[in-house]
């Protein structure tokens, strides 16, 4: 009887795999712990094998969560809402594929104080311009400013390059690298629930905001050949005869140039009453005057709007206090098209736009944009489906200025 070479009543592999010792999950935080910190999360690992499946539940919701490539490490992405009951299921596998489960159940702590978002820029549904920022107020300082910043997430239906920057403690701004691309839908979604921002101050609710960038709108305007330029989606779509500041200044401290650099559509009226500052009624130089068709482009009282007179001045020469004046004709279409957020750049004047008049934040080189967050570096926002938004347009600006020039 011939003998085989090589035999075995039993694969190598299995006999491996039969001598397996068992994995195990550990989750953290340990079952039956109350008063746990909601800024900690959970974090699950694995000994003597890989996560198969990890479930959190609590707060009213699931949680999500990243496992490492390793599959030995599951940690929650976001923090988890104070005074909550949480749930964590996970599996382990061992190399023989058995399967073992592991649970935890416990309690996060309430907050003692609580932070909360009070207002966004723009208005939830708004169809904004390709400048548009995201401006966030809190209602309480933030001393915490990275866990708060990791916290905002920004998604589109066509990833941008953009960053945030802390202009007080409570108030954070996001503006992109470039532009938004345009006819673009946005969400802000501030996972602040949990979010440690203070010592003793807990976020205790989620924010969302979705709004909706238009058309391409942008203004190139020369105060050296006095026509502005208007683009539509890269066209040009009308040119347009204006005045801008005069230029020179007052005993007063007014300043009658107009300021160039990147302007951003803040708001728009359909009149506005012009009253010069520092200057008394009967005095030199005294106007209070009706302008129509008003575009807000900084806080230091400049608009487009229709020319109130010296008509001869639009297309030639600049006569105005500050503010661009333009044709009737051109004054209204340019107020019909206008959307917060919208570029207008000025050139041609030796007074340069500050990047904080305003929304001058294209004046900010984007290095140094960056530098102004917590964390200190872009992002690119998270791409979304192509779901759109049903649009609103404000027009009022959002803290409008006493307005002084026309």
């Amino acid at each position: 009887m011939p003998i085989a070479a090589c035999s075995s009543d039993g694969s190598a592999a299995s006999q491996s795999a039969a001598k397996a010792p068992d994995a195990a999950a550990t989750i953290t935080p340990a079952n039956g712990v109350k008063k746990v910190r909601p800024d900690k999360g959970v974090q699950v690992a694995a000994a003597n094998g890989v996560l198969d499946q990890v479930t959190v539940q609590g707060g009213g919701r699931k949680v999500e969560g990243t496992l490492s490539p390793d599959k030995k490490s599951w940690t929650s992405k976001w923090t988890l809402k104070p005074g909550a009951t949480y749930t964590v299921t996970a599996t382990a596998k061992n190399a023989g594929g058995k399967i073992t489960t592991s649970t935890s159940k416990f309690t996060t702590m309430k907050a003692p104080s609580s932070v909360k978002v009070s207002d966004v820029i723009p208005s939830a549904r708004e169809t904004v311009g390709i400048g548009m920022p995201i401006t966030i107020n809190f209602d309480s300082p933030v001393a915490n400013k990275s866990a708060v910043e990791k916290a905002l997430e920004v998604r589109s239906t066509k990833p941008v390059e953009g960053a945030w920057r802390w202009i007080t403690s409570q108030q954070v701004i996001f503006r992109t690298k470039s532009y938004w691309p345009a006819h673009t839908s946005v969400s802000l979604v501030a996972h602040m629930s949990g979010v440690r921002a203070a010592a003793k101050v807990y976020g205790t609710k989620d924010f969302t905001r979705t709004f909706k960038i238009g058309a391409s709108h942008v203004a190139k305007v020369s105060l050296k050949t006095d026509k502005s330029k208007v683009y539509v989606d890269g066209k040009l779509a009308k040119t347009i005869s204006v005045s801008g500041g005069m230029g020179g200044a007052d005993s007063h401290g007014n300043d009658f140039r107009t300021t160039s650099g990147v302007h951003l559509a803040m708001g728009k009226m359909p009149e506005v009453w012009m009253t010069s500052p520092n200057i008394k009624k009967n005095e030199p130089g005294y106007y209070h005057e009706l302008v129509l068709n008003d575009v807000q482009i900084s806080n230091s009282g400049e608009y487009l709007h229709r020319s109130p007179g010296e008509w001869d001045c639009l297309g030639n020469r600049n006569c105005s206090h500050g503010c661009v004046r333009q044709t009737v004709a051109g004054a209204l279409w340019f107020y019909k098209l206008s959307q917060r957020g919208d570029v207008i750049n000025i050139t041609g004047t030796t007074r340069k736009l500050e990047w904080n008049n305003g929304w001058g934040y294209y004046q900010m080189p984007w290095k140094t944009w960056v530098k102004g967050g917590a964390l200190k570096k872009p992002v690119t926002t998270v791409a979304t489906g192509g779901a759109t938004t049903t649009p609103t347009t404000p027009t009022a600006p959002s803290g409008s200025p006493t307005p002084a020039h026309s």
